[in-house]
C-alpha cells in the first residue's frame, strides 16, 4: 500500500462538524441543478431521489435555495419561502436521514445577479450598489444579461436579515441538519463584502470592517435560530465569478475569517482559486484563514482524490468537498474509498431537463451488473 493510500483512511474517518456528527470527511458541494417545480420552485420527487442516492456522503449542502423571490437569480431554482418549499425540502431530509446522511441547506440571495423577470413584480434586482455585473444569468428563453440593479437603502437592510433569519426558520422546520449562507461567488453577501461591487459611504460599505458588518450580522441573526455549531458560510476568496473583484481579498477574507472565528461560526467552506477552474487562480494564502479559524475548514474546488487525501494529511483541511463528481457518481463515496473508476459528467444535462443526466448515473454495483 502507497503512503498516499495509508492516508486515504483519513476520507472515512467519522468528524465531529460543530453540532452535526459525520460518518466521513467527504462533503457534496452545492450544486445548481434548475429541477424545482416550474412555477413553485419546490422541490419535487426528482429532487428527492437525487440526493437520497447521495446520501453516503458525511454531509450534503444542498443547491443554493433562495431566501424570497427577490433573491432569486435563475429560472426554477428551489426557495425556502413558502409552504410548498419548505414540504418539498422535508421530503428531502427525510429521505437523507432515512440513508443515515446529514444534509444543511445553503441559502442565498443572489443580489444584482438576477433579472427584472425574475423578480417580484419585474423590478430591478438588489445590490450594495448599483453598478451592474458583467455576467449572464439563466431565465425561461436561456442564458440573458444580468438586469441593472438599484442600489439597497439603509431601511432594507434589516428586512434582508429577517428573509434570512425567516428562511433559517424553514430550513429548520424541514428538517434540514444546519445551514449555510452563500457568501461566494459574486451573490449578494459577497457583493457587500468586495470594493468592486460595493462603494457605499454609510456603515455597510468603505473600510473593510464595513463591508464585513452585513455577513456578519446575518451569521449572527441566524445563529440564533439553529445554534452557532449549525451554522456556517461558504467564501471564495478569489474567485471572479460573476464579476465578483476585490483591491485586497487577502486582507478582506483574513479579517472576515477572523470575525467568524470571534462569532463562533461552526465551518468556512472555502472555494480555493477560480470556481470550476484553476486552483491556482491569483495569489493567494489560504493558510492564514486556517489558521485564523477555530470551527472547521472545508477545501473545495476541482479536488481530485489524491488532492483530497492530501488535503487532510497535511491538515490544510477538516473536510473535502466534491462537485461535478458527485454529480456524475451517486456512490462517490464508495468509488473513493475503492479507487475505481469514476462517471464522467454530461455537461449538456447540468441545468434544468428532468431525469436524464441527474438521476440515472449508474453506481458501481449497476454497472458490474
Amino acid at each position: 500500500m502507497s503512503h498516499s493510500e495509508d492516508q486515504a483512511a483519513l476520507l472515512f474517518e467519522p468528524f465531529q462538524l460543530g453540532d452535526i456528527a459525520l460518518k466521513n470527511r467527504i462533503v457534496m458541494a452545492p450544486l445548481t441543478r434548475n429541477r424545482a417545480t416550474r412555477g413553485l420552485d419546490a422541490p419535487n420527487a426528482l429532487n428527492v431521489e437525487y440526493y437520497r442516492q447521495r446520501a453516503g456522503a458525511g454531509l450534503i449542502v444542498t443547491e443554493g435555495t433562495q431566501i424570497s423571490q427577490q433573491g432569486q437569480g435563475y429560472v426554477w431554482t428551489p426557495g425556502i419561502y413558502s409552504k410548498e418549499q419548505i414540504a418539498g425540502w422535508k421530503a428531502v431530509t427525510d429521505a437523507v436521514h432515512a440513508e443515515g446522511g446529514k444534509i444543511i441547506a445553503q441559502i442565498w440571495h443572489v443580489g444584482r445577479v438576477s433579472h427584472v423577470s425574475l423578480q417580484p413584480g419585474n423590478q430591478a434586482p438588489v445590490a450594495p450598489s448599483s453598478i451592474p455585473a458583467k455576467t449572464k444569468t439563466y431565465i425561461e428563453s436561456g442564458f440573458a444579461e444580468v438586469s441593472e440593479p438599484r442600489e439597497l437603502g439603509l431601511d432594507e437592510i434589516p428586512g434582508i436579515i429577517a428573509d434570512y433569519v425567516k428562511a433559517a426558520e424553514n430550513a429548520k422546520a424541514a428538517g434540514f441538519d444546519g445551514i449555510e449562507l452563500h457568501g461566494a461567488h459574486g451573490y449578494l453577501l459577497d457583493q457587500f463584502l468586495r470594493d468592486g461591487s460595493n462603494t457605499r459611504s454609510d456603515s455597510y460599505g468603505g473600510p473593510i470592517e464595513n463591508r464585513v458588518r452585513l455577513v456578519l450580522e446575518v451569521v449572527d441573526a441566524v445563529s440564533k435560530v439553529f445554534g452557532k455549531g449549525r451554522v456556517g458560510i461558504r467564501i471564495s476568496p478569489v474567485s471572479p465569478a460573476n464579476d465578483a473583484r476585490d483591491s485586497n481579498p487577502q486582507a478582506l477574507f483574513l479579517h472576515l475569517v477572523e470575525k467568524l472565528s470571534e462569532a463562533g461560526t461552526a465551518f468556512i467552506h472555502v472555494v480555493e482559486g477560480a470556481t470550476r477552474d484553476a486552483r491556482d487562480y491569483l495569489e493567494f494564502d489560504y493558510a492564514p484563514l486556517r489558521k485564523a479559524f477555530k470551527g472547521a475548514y472545508i477545501a473545495n474546488n476541482s479536488l481530485t482524490r489524491e488532492l483530497a487525501i492530501e488535503a487532510l494529511a497535511e491538515k490544510r483541511a477538516d473536510l473535502v468537498a466534491f462537485g461535478r463528481l458527485f454529480i456524475a457518481n451517486p456512490d462517490l463515496v464508495e468509488r473513493l474509498r475503492l479507487n475505481a473508476p469514476l462517471n464522467t459528467p454530461d455537461v449538456a444535462t447540468f441545468y434544468g431537463g428532468d431525469a436524464k443526466g441527474y438521476i440515472d448515473y449508474p453506481a458501481l454495483a449497476e454497472k458490474a451488473a
